[in-house]
């Protein structure tokens, strides 16, 4: 019960990004179109969290990694728990866009 409310909270086993990213992970940033075109993540895919239901199409592998993120993390959990209940099983709440940087393609 209590590594369920770790895993929750985002207290669970540390993930490398970078390792996620390299094997085929995609980034989905899920701020609005006018934050995003301030500036992004090179790479990434936006699809507002609003637009994210409508969307579930567009990620046809439920298997493939994801990182979500937004301006500071509370929007990309939202997007996670989405893709989750929707069945996606490597989804992971990458916080800010701006700390993602480092990981551009």
């Amino acid at each position: 019960m209590i590594q369920l409310i770790k895993n929750i909270l985002g207290l669970g086993p540390k993930v490398s990004y970078a390792e996620l990213l390299a094997n085929g992970g995609i980034i989905i940033d899920v701020r609005t179109k006018e934050e995003y075109q301030g500036g992004h993540v090179r790479g990434s895919i936006n699809i507002p969290l609003n637009q994210l239901s409508a969307s579930i199409k567009k990620l046809k592998n439920k298997d493939q990694a994801i990182i979500t993120c937004c301006a500071s993390g509370m929007r990309s959990a939202n997007a996670k728990s989405i893709l989750k209940g929707e069945g996606f099983t490597n989804v992971h709440n990458g916080g800010s866009w701006y700390s993602l940087r480092k990981f551009e393609k």
